[in-house]
């Protein structure tokens, strides 16, 4: 047991100075998965990803509190009325511009 364990702290000896042959033989060391696949960190295909975002997705939205109905009437009763609002002064100014450049024109030419 002891004699594995200094020739373990002399390998990290030589790999801690840099011997690139040493090191060369460690990742020579190292066998492929059983399925050929060398790299384990592989990203899976795009629809195991999406797969996942939706499971996710549909997780979350299963926690969200949603809001009743009266509430969701309100709030969108206040959106309109602000939406008309700004509806009419944006009118109201493109309205006055026009009369103002008009008036600007027939005094000019």
């Amino acid at each position: 047991m002891a004699k594995k364990d200094k020739e373990l702290v002399e390998e990290e000896k030589i790999s801690a100075k840099g011997d690139k042959s040493a090191k060369s033989e460690k990742t020579a060391e190292k066998k492929p998965a059983k399925n050929g696949r060398a790299d384990k960190n592989k990203k899976p295909n795009i629809f195991v990803r999406i797969g996942r975002k939706l499971k996710e997705t549909f997780s979350e939205l299963k926690r969200v509190t949603w809001p009743t109905l009266p509430k969701a009437l309100k709030a969108t009763g206040v959106v309109v009325v602000v939406v008309l609002i700004f509806t009419v002064l944006v009118t109201a100014f493109n309205y006055g511009f026009g009369e103002l450049l008009k008036l600007l024109t027939s005094l000019g030419g």
